[in-house]
């Protein structure tokens, strides 16, 4: 099954271009690791999801490009296509004169309106020539107009054209110092629309990446390519061809639909946030030996920790342990900092992948009372490597991993808010007081329910 891709703004599109890059630089490595059967079932798994081939012999994109500027969109285009491994679509993009101004209101309910049937003819073209549609990946940014107020638009206008599809949308949390100053509003907004559109939200926040451009991958001047190929490696890392049943033999051809199946078991729990490891600058690969034991004590480390990285984790944190059972009422007396989940998926790349022991993560403490822990953790695997890397490990979790990031916007749009700081810039678009509280309310509803896991 394949997967329509939707760029959404500046920040969409160039991300965008870049898992593309990092899918088909993994796919036509030559350091697979494995036998040339399996390798050749991965590239055909992959290209069903992701790229389409016509006459040209280069593989396109299935991926539809939304900008109201039309820079970035034609930069984009010419650099995939002069890469010589993969192209756009020349005629599935879409892009304007003027942008949104960093404005949610002007994205959702001026552009968005005024060019829906336009858009929606893009994606509905791209989504008639799968064989069989997976769903919808959606890559915006929360902090700017075009991608958090017209990609809430469009993934409105994506669930009610394809009810059946499932829609994952990838959203980039903003510096928390700052690059827009209504990037708390348009945060708020963006989220609360999507909770109500979307199957799941994958979050990546800029700091931790740029984090770990600097700290994990030595890079000295970072610029916004450094973090987008980043990201992509560990959108790759996930989204790539793995065996979803233990022991399978078919990759699986539903990916999107298992990660939702595996990792959003209620409708009020829709926040994924994602981990890999090792990450490291590949001229350091030559040097380095991993093992299975190590890779996953660390993994476990960072998710009970909630650590956003494998350096600096706090390995004091403990999952509560069995018998000092806390009436409900009284989620505080859990150990400090301790990072409840709801649901887990590990997915394993690489050397004996086969003979794993993933038994820390299947243990009851990890995970919130009302979900058995054999239906909670999933274990994703392949003997083919990724990306140069013998051996990895991502995480996707359905945890209290954003509660903070969520609680500090929130708490910083409700202060503007308050003062009624640049209400105006929104509502001479239409987008009234009544629809600020209705998203705020949405949120805390959101942060009260991680909470009291």
């Amino acid at each position: 099954m394949s997967i329509v891709t939707v760029q959404l703004g500046q920040c969409g599109n160039q991300i965008g271009h870049e898992v593309f890059n990092a899918i088909c630089a993994d796919v036509r490595g030559t350091h697979g690791l494995c036998s040339k059967k399996e390798n050749e079932s991965y590239r055909d798994a992959c290209k069903e999801r992701f790229f389409r081939e016509e006459e040209s012999e280069v593989p396109i994109a299935r991926a539809v490009l939304v900008d109201m500027e039309p820079k970035v969109i034609s930069q984009t285009l010419s650099i995939a296509a002069r890469s010589g491994c993969w192209k756009y679509d020349d005629r599935s993009h879409f892009c304007q004169k003027q942008g949104s101004g960093n404005n949610w209101a002007n994205g959702y309910s001026v552009h968005g309106p005024r060019h829906k049937e336009a858009i929606m003819n893009l994606v509905q073209k791209e989504a008639e020539k799968c064989d069989r549609l997976d769903g919808f990946f959606t890559i915006m940014s929360m902090a700017g107009g075009t991608g958090s107020g017209l990609g809430a638009f469009v993934t409105q206008c994506l669930r009610d054209a394809f009810p059946t599809s499932f829609i994952l949308n990838h959203v980039i949390w903003p510096y928390g110092t700052g690059e827009v100053i209504v990037q708390n509003y348009n945060s708020v907004l963006t989220l609360s629309h999507l909770y109500q559109s979307s199957d799941a939200l994958l979050v990546h926040e800029n700091d931790v990446v740029h984090k770990i451009c600097a700290q994990l991958m030595n890079i000295k001047q970072i610029s916004f390519r450094d973090v987008n190929q980043v990201i992509a490696h560990q959108l790759g890392s996930v989204f790539q061809p793995s065996y979803t049943a233990e022991g399978g033999s078919h990759y699986s051809r539903n990916p999107l639909g298992d990660l939702m199946e595996t990792l959003v078991p209620h409708p009020e729990f829709r926040m994924l946030g994602l981990r890999n490891i090792p990450q490291m600058p590949e001229n350091s690969l030559a040097y380095s030996t991993f093992s299975w034991p190590g890779l996953l004590k660390h993994l476990r480390q960072m998710l009970i920790a909630n650590a956003k990285m494998e350096e600096g984790i706090d390995w004091q944190v403990r999952p509560p342990r069995p018998g000092l059972s806390i009436p409900s009422s009284h989620p505080t007396n859990k150990p400090l900092h301790f990072n409840t989940s709801i649901a887990n998926l590990v997915i394993l790349r690489g050397k004996d992948t086969h003979s794993v022991d993933l038994g820390s993560f299947r243990d009851p403490s990890l995970y919130t009372s009302w979900l058995n822990p054999q239906d909670a953790f999933n274990a994703w695997k392949t003997p083919r490597a990724f990306n140069k890397y013998e051996k990895s490990a991502s995480l996707v979790s359905n945890s209290q991993f954003l509660l903070k990031p969520l609680d500090n916007v929130v708490g910083k749009a409700w202060n503007m808010f308050a003062s009624k700081a640049y209400i105006h810039q929104y509502t001479k678009f239409g987008i009234e007081e009544e629809d600020f509280l209705d998203s705020f309310t949405a949120l805390e509803q959101v942060i009260s329910s991680y909470t009291l896991l």
